[in-house]
Formats: structure tokens, sequence, C-alpha cells
């Protein structure tokens, strides 16, 4: 008699796996790694967000007057009058006519995708049309992005971010119960999160209180409220630099424990910062964020380094939103919500108990079919089936993976597909017993030959999952993943473990019981 095999003894390894890993989804206890149900079984919220496309434009204007401003000064070109153009172009004059040439080539350098006109040393920059296209379409999908790391960030569990159509976004987040977190994540979603650094005019300031914003504008500043107080700044329309030179953004605490945001800015920015800070000590620069001014410090000394702080009399939770806003990007154009609707939980534990009915029904009836049309033969096969299902499972919680309705649509399905491969072993075997070849000739072959069937027919559909899994959304990826690791499951099961358990099972298999152990009824089997 043979002893276990290497193949049994994998089958019941992997089985071992798949009930052992599978047990906290099952139970939902608060130990181990879970499944999450997607937004259509735990309910959550569902979005719908336009863009205002035309503000990307505007950013991308005065991040070019503010390139213009930063290479001019580098390069001692003196220039005035740079001014952004009802946020259309930017218009500058050159004081020394030595300079054009050096000029313009830097301008052809340094900005891409702009016509430049001039007369005499008056000088215009305006985008392409290319260009603008172009900013459009980066700030849809940059929004898309910049979405998602956040939700990630935030901790949520798989959330769908998703283009749809031209200029619309799809947002799915699962999980979200109570009107708070909706609202803190709606704020998360919205915040701009742009970051400017601006120069305070100190000539002007004392005026800002009777002063129109078409008058401020005329001086090339721009009027923005302080945060907590009604005070309002005078600060030069052009920003010294933009939140586009963020590297990173944690949350800290002042000397009063106050909960502060400290950030980090790249190479450039670091350079920028300490010139500026350089130059203008005893001036004023403005922190602002989404157009209101957090602080507004006296310059005492050169700050190197490119470290900044933000002080706002924060909550923890809003400074901890902020950091993470922060850290993912500032949306180029905001976001509007177009479409809003909170999916309840109950139309969840309805879907669940329906797609719980098929699971069960589909699995059950499978079951009895094996087992009546191909006897013990059909009875190995059910333990592969239920060892591929925890397999499912086990591989899913692992991952933290996220069952939508559509997954469980694609186990459901993988419960046919897995005895599929048995079916086809099982009549391989049936049709070389009839020829009259011995138990262990007839099993083995019968593996053999079926085996390229198999994995054509496994193969073919597993890249269809990987399709799907790569270009689809939300319940596509679902359908995809489930479908795409109940076929790896099978290969294992059916293929692997199915015949290391008749290996494992050869000498008890008695040649004149073939009806018990595979469904037919034969005589004279060598």
């Amino acid at each position: 008699m043979k002893t276990l095999n290497y193949r049994v003894i994998l089958f019941a390894f992997a089985l071992i796996f798949g009930i052992v890993f599978s047990i906290p989804s099952l139970t939902q206890s608060d130990e181990g790694k879970k499944i999450t149900l997607g937004l259509d079984l735990q309910g959550g919220l569902h979005m719908l967000l336009g863009i205002k496309s035309e503000v990307a434009i505007e950013s991308r204007i005065k991040s070019m007057a503010g390139t213009v401003k930063y290479i001019f000064d580098d390069e001692d070109i003196i220039f005035d009058e740079l001014r952004m153009v009802d946020g259309e172009k930017v218009t500058f004059e050159l004081l020394d006519s030595d300079d054009e040439a050096k000029a313009k080539a830097l301008l052809k350098k340094e900005l891409k995708g702009i016509t430049i006109s001039q007369n005499g040393l008056k000088f215009s920059l305006e985008m392409t049309d290319e260009e603008v296209t172009r900013t459009k379409k980066n700030a849809i999908n940059q929004a898309v992005d910049t979405i998602r790391n956040r939700l990630n960030e935030f901790g949520l569990a798989e959330p769908t971010v998703a283009k749809q159509g031209e200029d619309k976004i799809l947002v799915e987040v699962p999980g979200i119960k109570t009107q708070e977190d909706e609202q803190r994540i709606r704020e998360l979603i919205a915040r701009a999160a742009h970051l400017q650094l601006m120069a305070v005019d100190e000539e002007r300031i004392s005026r800002v209180a009777t002063m129109s914003a078409q008058e401020a504008k005329s001086f090339g500043n721009v009027i923005l409220p302080d945060v907590n107080t009604p005070q309002k700044y005078l600060l030069r329309a052009i920003p010294v630099l933009d939140g586009s030179m963020l590297t990173d953004a944690k949350v800290g605490f002042d000397k009063n424990n106050q909960p502060v945001i400290n950030f980090t800015l790249n190479g450039q920015g670091a350079k920028i910062f300490g010139d500026f800070t350089g130059k203008y000590v005893g001036k004023r620069m403005a922190v602002v964020l989404d157009s209101n001014v957090y602080s507004a410090p006296v310059i005492n000394e050169r700050i190197g380094g490119g470290r900044v702080q933000i002080s706002g009399r924060f909550k923890l939770s809003e400074a901890h939103d902020l950091a993470i806003a922060l850290r993912s990007g500032a949306l180029l154009a905001p976001v509007y919500v177009m479409e809003k609707r909170s999916v309840g939980p109950s139309l969840g534990a309805d879907n669940i108990k329906a797609s719980m009915e098929a699971l069960i029904l589909g699995f059950v009836l499978v079951v009895f079919f094996m087992i009546f049309y191909y006897g013990m033969a059909g009875l190995v096969a059910d333990v592969a089936l239920v060892g591929n299902l925890f397999l499912i499972l086990a591989i899913m919680s692992l991952f933290g993976a996220t069952l939508t309705l559509p997954g469980m649509a694609g186990i459901v399905l993988t419960v046919g597909m897995a005895v599929d491969a048995n079916v086809i072993i099982n009549e391989r075997i049936r049709e070389l017993l009839h020829e009259g070849k011995s138990i262990a000739k007839s099993i083995e072959d019968g593996y053999d030959k079926a085996f390229t069937a198999i994995l054509d027919a496994n193969v073919t559909t597993l890249i269809a999952a990987v399709a799907l899994w790569a270009y689809g959304t939300g319940p596509l990826k679902g359908f995809a993943l489930t479908m795409g690791i109940g076929i790896l499951a099978s290969m294992l099961t059916a293929i692997v473990g199915t015949h290391g358990i008749y290996q494992w099972l050869l000498p008890k298999i008695n040649k004149n019981k073939l009806g018990l152990w595979f469904g037919i009824k034969t005589e004279g089997q060598k």
C-alpha cells in the first residue's frame, strides 16, 4: 500500500491554510485579516463629482508668472509690471533692451506650450490651444489620482475613484455610516489644498480695509482674509512659491501643545524660499491655504532647509486631514458634488442574503450532481471544491481585498468552473476504463490527457480576468478578482489535489466496484 504522496500533502496543506485564514472573515472576529465588504454589500457613500477646469487654466497662468519672476530675478534681468490679465495671460515690460534676447531665450527654454507676443519691450505670454486642452485633461486625471491618494491615506479600504466621461469623477466609499464621517470625507475630497507662500504688500496694506478688489488688482495684488479673525491682508498676487514644490507634510505640536502642520519643500522650493527670506528680512510673508491666510510672520533672518510651519488653531482631526490633503497634492481645479447618495446597510444585507442563498444552492446542487453521476470520484471532486472556496476566502482575506456583489457572483461562477476540470478528468478516466486499461493506468493517463485542455481553458479565462482587472473599475474589478483567484486555486485543488487523493486511495479502489468509484460498470478490467 502506498503512503501519502506529495500531491495529497500539498492539498492538505492548502486546505488547512484556507480554513485557518478564512476564519476571521467567516466569523467577523476582531483579530486577523478579513475581507472588506464593498459599497453594494455594507453600504456607504456614492458621489459623482464635476470639475471646474477653467480654474486649472488660471492656476497654470499664475504658475507661469511665478516662473517668469524667479528666472528673471535669478538671471538679474530687470523688469516691471509683471501681471496677470483676466486669468488668461501674463504681461511684463523689460527695462533694459540689452536683456531682450536673453529674456526671450529663457522664456522659450523654461516655459512650454505658450505663445510670446511682443510690442517693443512689452511682452505678453498666453497658452496655446493645445496647452489649454492638455491642462484641462491633466486637471481631471490629476484630480482622480489625488482623491484616490487622499482616501487611501485616510485609511479607507478599497475606495473606488474613477474618471467618468470627459469631465466627471465617480467616487464610492464603502463603510461610511455616520453623518460626521460623510461630512469629513466630503471635505477631504473637495479640499483644494492649494498652498502658497505670498509676499505682503507692506506699502499699501494700511489701506486694505478700504481698498476694493479691483483697486488691489490694479497694483498686482490680491486681498485675502485671515482664517481665524476678520483681518484682511494685501498680498502680491504672484506667489513666491506654491504647493507643487512640497515634498512632505506632517502633524506636529507647537510650544502650547496645539496641532500644527510642518511641511518640507523640495530642492528648488528650498532655494527659492531661502533666497526670498534672505532678501526680505524685516518684511512679512503669508502662508496661504485655499485663499485663506493662516499666518503672516515677519522674516527675522534667512530661513534655509525648506521647512515651513502652518498654525491655525486646528483640531487634531482637521490637522490630520489637512496634512493628508497636502501630502497627496493640491487639486489643479476645484471639484463639486453633482450627485450624492448614501447606500444603506439594509440593501447590503439583502444583497448578501440573496448571494449567499445562490452560492449555497449552487454549491449543494453541484455536490449532489457530482456524487450522483461520478460516485466516489464525484466526492473527491467535491472535497477539492471545498478547498477551492476556502482558498479564495483565505487569499482575499490576506490581501484585505474588497468583496462586492459582482465578486460574489464570481465565486458562484467559480463553483461551477472548479468542478469543470474534474468533469473532464473523470470522463477521460471512464473512457480509458471502458477500453479495458487498468485503474492505475487509467488514472494517470486520464490526468495526462485532460491536462492540456484544462490548462488552455483556464489560461484563456484568466487572461479575460486580468484584462477586466486592468481596465475595469469597481464592480468589474471585484468580479475579475474572485474569478482570477478561483481559477488559480482550482488548478491546485482540482488537478494536483484530486490526483494526489487518487494515488493515495488507489490500493483501496476495487476493480469490481467501479460503479461506486467512478459511476460506471465494466467487466474484465486488467
